[in-house]
């Protein structure tokens, strides 16, 4: 096995089961520990994942939320086309809200097709993008800025988001279990994406399929209280049979 394939191998076993020991990592790729160990320093150095005392964990552990440079290319054909089907679902003369992150992003650069729309976001990477946009009127929350993520979020958000109602809000995620529900790393930004649940009449949640499993640290909401779900084709079945007992609409991409 060439180094660039070993390294793609551990990234890619540490984010399917979150974490990793370097013993595991050692047996899984047949390699030697201190291979193992050069391997996660220079995995770490270019942000992939994160070291530990032993091992490593995935960015998507419960405390730990990569910047929006380091995640913007992940899952980049995932999150397009998430986004082409979201898109599918607003009519001209909506008015939307688009929660920050990359999947968002996407729709966000989808948007100058429609003639007449009013856009409500907490994204300055959506708001970048769309601010040039004759026919579409767009309003930012403003906020508390998140360096990580450049989005608003906090008490100053949520009274923004007050004075608003919208046809349709779309909603990133950092986590999606069929128990824990959505998930999120940060306590302002969980409340934020509630508040923006409470202000829409129908929500629409995007997440590709490394969100599925994964439990960040602080719960934004119950899958139910989604309207519509967004999933790219390789979640996991098991998953999809746990969406149809709740009796969840969503879409497959």
């Amino acid at each position: 096995m060439f180094e660039e394939e070993r390294k793609r191998s551990i990234v890619h076993f540490v984010e399917k089961h979150t974490r990793a020991s370097v013993q595991e990592l050692s047996q899984e790729l047949g390699v030697s520990e201190s291979t193992v160990r050069r391997d996660l320093k220079e995995l770490e150095e270019s942000r992939l994942l994160k070291r530990t005392h032993g091992g490593a964990v995935s960015l998507q552990s419960v405390n730990f939320e990569a910047a929006i440079p380091e995640k913007a290319d992940r899952y980049l054909d995932e999150k397009q086309r998430i986004a082409h089907k979201a898109v599918e679902m607003i009519q001209d003369g909506d008015a939307i809200l688009l929660d920050g992150g990359t999947t968002t992003l996407q729709i966000a650069k989808a948007l100058r097709a429609f003639s007449n729309l009013k856009v409500i976001t907490n994204s300055m990477i959506a708001l970048n993008e769309l601010k040039d946009c004759r026919n579409i009127e767009v309003s930012i929350t403003g906020g508390l800025l998140r360096q990580d993520t450049l989005a608003f979020v906090g008490p100053m958000t949520e009274r923004s988001l007050e004075m608003v109602r919208v046809d349709k809000a779309f909603l990133g995620t950092n986590g999606l279990d069929l128990r824990e529900g959505i998930t999120t790393p940060n306590m302002l930004e969980a409340a934020t994406k509630r508040k923006m649940i409470s202000v829409a009449k129908q929500v629409i949640l995007l997440a590709d399929h490394s969100k599925i499993g994964q439990v960040s640290f602080c719960k934004v909401a119950d899958l139910r209280e989604m309207d519509h779900c967004i999933l790219d084709r390789e979640t996991p079945e098991g998953f999809i049979r746990g969406l149809k007992g709740l009796d969840l609409d969503y879409t497959l991409v």
